[in-house]
């Protein structure tokens, strides 16, 4: 089987499953990246407002191929930011015999959805859902349109269930949809760290053994929704409590100033991905307050840290990867919910700890080797 894969560029939640399929017997597999600015590995993050590079190889153990953008303002963030006049072509001439589109909302992704269709399998993967609406009319314009879209596609990959529901709402069938989970390296996380390294860690960033750390990791954007975790900690006075930002972004100045009379408010620059299962272990509790979020892989690095964890009913991931033996579901206004949760670890670590066990228990079923193998039922 040949397969070729359209996505934007290499991002280190992929590289490892793009691996680990090439390794299959019987799969030659080729993807082609279009977002060819970004070939040099340097890409500049307006979330975070910098440029880096990753520090884990994104570009090992499968083959590639950088497909010329010509789009006037680069970038995966709009719809005409990703243009590739000999995409088709070149994926023509590898002659695959499925394919597999990642995003559609790019000009060159749906071109290729279109032009493939009905000549060879065409199999989808994203994570949007429903979650969040725009309002009768803009939601019922957008059905209509996402149910043409996905008129192009052959099989749908579906991360989780708000995933899933997603897809029926929009005209795929149950006999179209398979499941291929949203994962991480959980090995890479799931780490036994002697005691004195997590304590010089926690020593490191303001903490120290007794302070009760709830850790907030991703880009200070409102979307994220930073400054929840800053009214949780104006109604939890405690003197342990610590609060720990990791990352930077539009709003870091802002939450800086709101939160310079409480010591209790750690700031830490973004960290890599080989900084953070280190400053996930650090951790009590890990905390995504997010408006919209349509997954949220920070909760698979958190619970495979062994970690408690907590979230918004705004982030996709809430619903297949916490229940009440290892987390809280909060709603956008249930501040003191999350408040009275973070009391209920304080009281007893223990509690704390045996929610860290059942997060290594449920996130092991979100593993590259599921997601490999939904795409493998899909592509017979």
């Amino acid at each position: 089987m040949r397969l070729a894969i359209i996505t934007t560029h290499p991002i280190q939640y992929n590289a490892p499953w793009f691996k680990l399929l090439g390794e299959q017997s019987g799969v030659e597999l080729m993807v082609f990246y279009t977002w060819s600015q970004t070939e040099s590995g340097v890409k500049f993050d307006p979330g975070f407002g910098k440029s880096f590079t990753w520090d884990i190889p994104l570009l090992e153990g499968y083959d590639y191929r950088f497909v010329t953008n010509t789009a006037k303002r680069p970038g995966s963030s709009h719809f005409s930011g990703i243009v590739n006049p000999t995409l088709i072509r070149e994926v023509e001439q590898w002659k695959p015999d499925l394919l597999m589109v990642i995003g559609w909302a790019f000009n060159s992704h749906l071109k290729a959805m279109i032009r493939f269709k009905g000549k060879i399998p065409v199999l989808f993967r994203g994570d949007s859902t429903l979650l969040v609406t725009r309002g009768f009319l803009k939601d019922k314009l957008r059905h209509i349109f996402l149910w043409l879209v996905y008129h192009f596609v052959d099989k749908a990959l579906y991360v989780g269930a708000n995933n899933k529901q997603y897809y029926r709402k929009h005209g795929l069938k149950e006999s179209q949809l398979f499941f291929s989970p949203h994962a991480i390296e959980n090995t890479r996380f799931n780490v036994s760290w002697a005691p004195g390294e997590i304590s010089a860690k926690r020593k490191d960033i303001g903490c120290s053994d007794a302070d009760f750390v709830v850790l907030f990791a991703g880009k200070l954007e409102k979307i994220k929704n930073p400054f929840f975790l800053l009214e949780v900690a104006k109604r939890l006075q405690d003197d342990d409590l610590k609060i720990v930002f990791a990352g930077n972004g539009k709003l870091e100045a802002d939450l800086k100033q709101r939160a310079k009379d409480d010591d209790r408010i750690v700031f830490l620059d973004f960290h890599n991905q080989t900084e953070m299962p280190l400053l996930y272990a650090g951790c009590d509790l890990f905390v995504l307050p997010s408006f919209s979020e349509t997954w949220g892989l920070a909760l698979n690095e958190a619970m495979a840290s062994g970690k408690a964890v907590a979230a918004s009913d705004r982030v996709g991931a809430a619903i297949d990867l916490i229940g009440p033996d290892n987390g809280l579901i909060f709603g956008l206004d249930e501040y003191d919910l999350l408040v009275d949760y973070i009391r209920a670890l304080k009281a007893d670590r223990s509690r704390c700890r045996l929610a860290g066990e059942k997060s290594r228990q449920i996130i092991s079923r979100f593993s590259f080797e599921n997601l490999v193998k939904g795409v493998l039922d899909a592509s017979n």
